[in-house]
C-alpha cells in the first residue's frame, strides 16, 4: 500500500451506502435508519440478527448487541474508516487508503436514506470492459476453458479503474442487461469479490438471463461465480448463481416466476448445506425443490465435467417447452 499522505477527512466522506454496497450488506430500512444482522468479523451473536444500524445522513454505523460490544472494548459504533478497519482488519490508516484506492479522493455525494431506502434496481450500465484476456492462467487454474470465459464474457482486466488487476465477470439482469461487473482478485488481494458502489446482488441471479431461455423447466442453484461456469461448461444452461449462499426474496421470485423445480447444489461447508436447508423449506412451498448434499469441504467449482454430471444424473428434468 502507499505510504504518501492520507486524506483522512476524504476518505470519512465516503458514503457508509458505497461501502456497504461493496461488501454485498444488505440492510432494510426501518424509522430512518438501515437496519440489520452485524457485518463484523467479532460479531458471534446468533439471537441479535437486527443488531446493526446505519444513519446515512450521518454517516454512522453501530452494532447494539452486548456480545459485539464486548469484543469491541466497549464501543457501540463509528465512521466509516473504523467500519472498514474492522472488516479489513486493518489499522485506520489502512483502511483510509483502502478507501481512497476504492473510491478515489473526490467529493462524493451522500446517498440520503430516502434514496438508499427507495428502489433497489440495479441501473443497466452505460459501458463494457473491453480487452479482456479469456486465457489467463488464472482462469485456467480454475478449469475455465477459453470458450467458456469467451462466451460467458469473464476475463482478466489491465486496464484503468477499480477492476484493474482482476478477473471479470458480467452481471446481467433478467432482461440480458448489462448491470454489474464482480471483479476476483486472482493475487489474495482483499476485497476477494468486488462489486460497483450501488449494485444490489440480491436483485439478480448470474446466468438467470441464459437459465431462463434454456428450455428446461427445472434450474440448478449453486452459490459462486465459477460454481456456475463450471457446471454451465459441463453441458447444464439452467444453472444460476446466488452469489452467495443466501437467498433474497427478489432470487426466491425470480426462481418461482421462471422455473417450476430446482436443484439446489450448494458447498459441501457447513454455511452452504445449513443454506441449502433453509433455501429448501423456503422454497418447497411453491415449487419442487431437490437438495444435494455434497462432501463436505467441496465445492462445485472443484468438480471434473463428469463428476459434476454423476452428482446431477437422476436429479434434473428433462427440457421441454413451457406454458407461460
Amino acid at each position: 500500500m502507499s505510504a504518501g499522505p492520507i486524506s483522512f477527512q476524504a476518505a470519512k466522506q465516503v458514503p457508509i451506502a458505497h461501502v456497504l454496497a461493496h461488501y454485498g450488506v444488505q440492510l432494510h430500512a426501518t424509522g430512518g435508519e438501515l437496519r440489520g444482522q452485524c457485518p463484523l468479523p467479532e460479531h458471534t451473536s446468533r439471537e441479535s440478527r437486527n443488531s446493526f444500524s446505519v444513519n446515512t445522513a450521518r454517516n454512522l454505523w453501530c452494532c447494539q448487541s452486548q456480545s459485539c460490544i464486548q469484543a469491541r472494548d466497549g464501543e457501540l459504533g463509528g465512521t466509516v474508516l473504523d467500519l472498514v478497519a474492522r472488516l479489513e482488519r486493518c489499522s485506520i490508516r489502512e483502511a483510509a487508503t483502502r478507501l481512497t484506492e476504492w473510491f478515489g479522493a473526490v467529493e462524493v455525494a451522500y446517498v440520503p436514506v430516502q434514496a438508499a431506502s427507495a428502489s433497489r434496481t440495479n441501473l443497466p450500465l452505460r459501458f463494457q470492459l473491453t480487452g479482456l484476456d479469456h486465457s489467463h492462467p488464472y482462469l485456467e487454474g480454475r478449469g475455465i476453458t477459453p470458450i467458456t470465459a469467451r462466451t460467458l464474457g469473464i476475463g482478466y482486466y489491465g486496464g484503468p479503474g477499480i477492476m484493474q488487476g482482476r478477473v471479470v465477470i458480467p452481471v446481467h439482469n433478467r432482461s440480458h442487461e448489462l448491470v454489474a461487473y464482480s471483479g476476483r482478485s486472482i493475487r489474495g488481494e482483499e476485497p476477494k469479490y468486488r462489486f460497483p458502489p450501488g449494485f444490489h446482488k440480491s436483485q439478480e441471479l448470474f446466468l438467470l438471463n441464459r437459465a431462463s431461455h434454456s428450455g428446461n423447466d427445472s434450474v440448478i442453484v449453486v452459490e459462486g461465480f465459477f460454481d456456475a461456469a463450471k457446471v454451465w461448461q459441463a453441458g447444464h444452461r439452467n444453472v444460476v448463481a446466488l452469489m452467495g449462499s443466501s437467498l433474497s426474496d427478489v432470487q426466491a421470485g425470480l426462481l418461482q416466476k421462471h422455473f417450476r423445480s430446482a436443484v439446489l447444489m450448494l458447498d459441501g461447508d457447513a454455511a452452504g448445506q445449513g443454506a441449502t436447508e433453509a433455501i429448501t423449506q423456503r422454497l418447497s412451498q411453491t415449487m419442487d425443490v431437490e437438495p444435494i448434499h455434497l462432501k463436505p469441504g467441496v465445492q462445485p467449482d472443484q468438480l471434473a465435467p463428469r463428476e459434476i454430471n454423476d452428482t446431477l444424473s437422476g436429479h434434473q428434468r428433462p427440457a421441454r417447452g413451457r406454458e407461460r
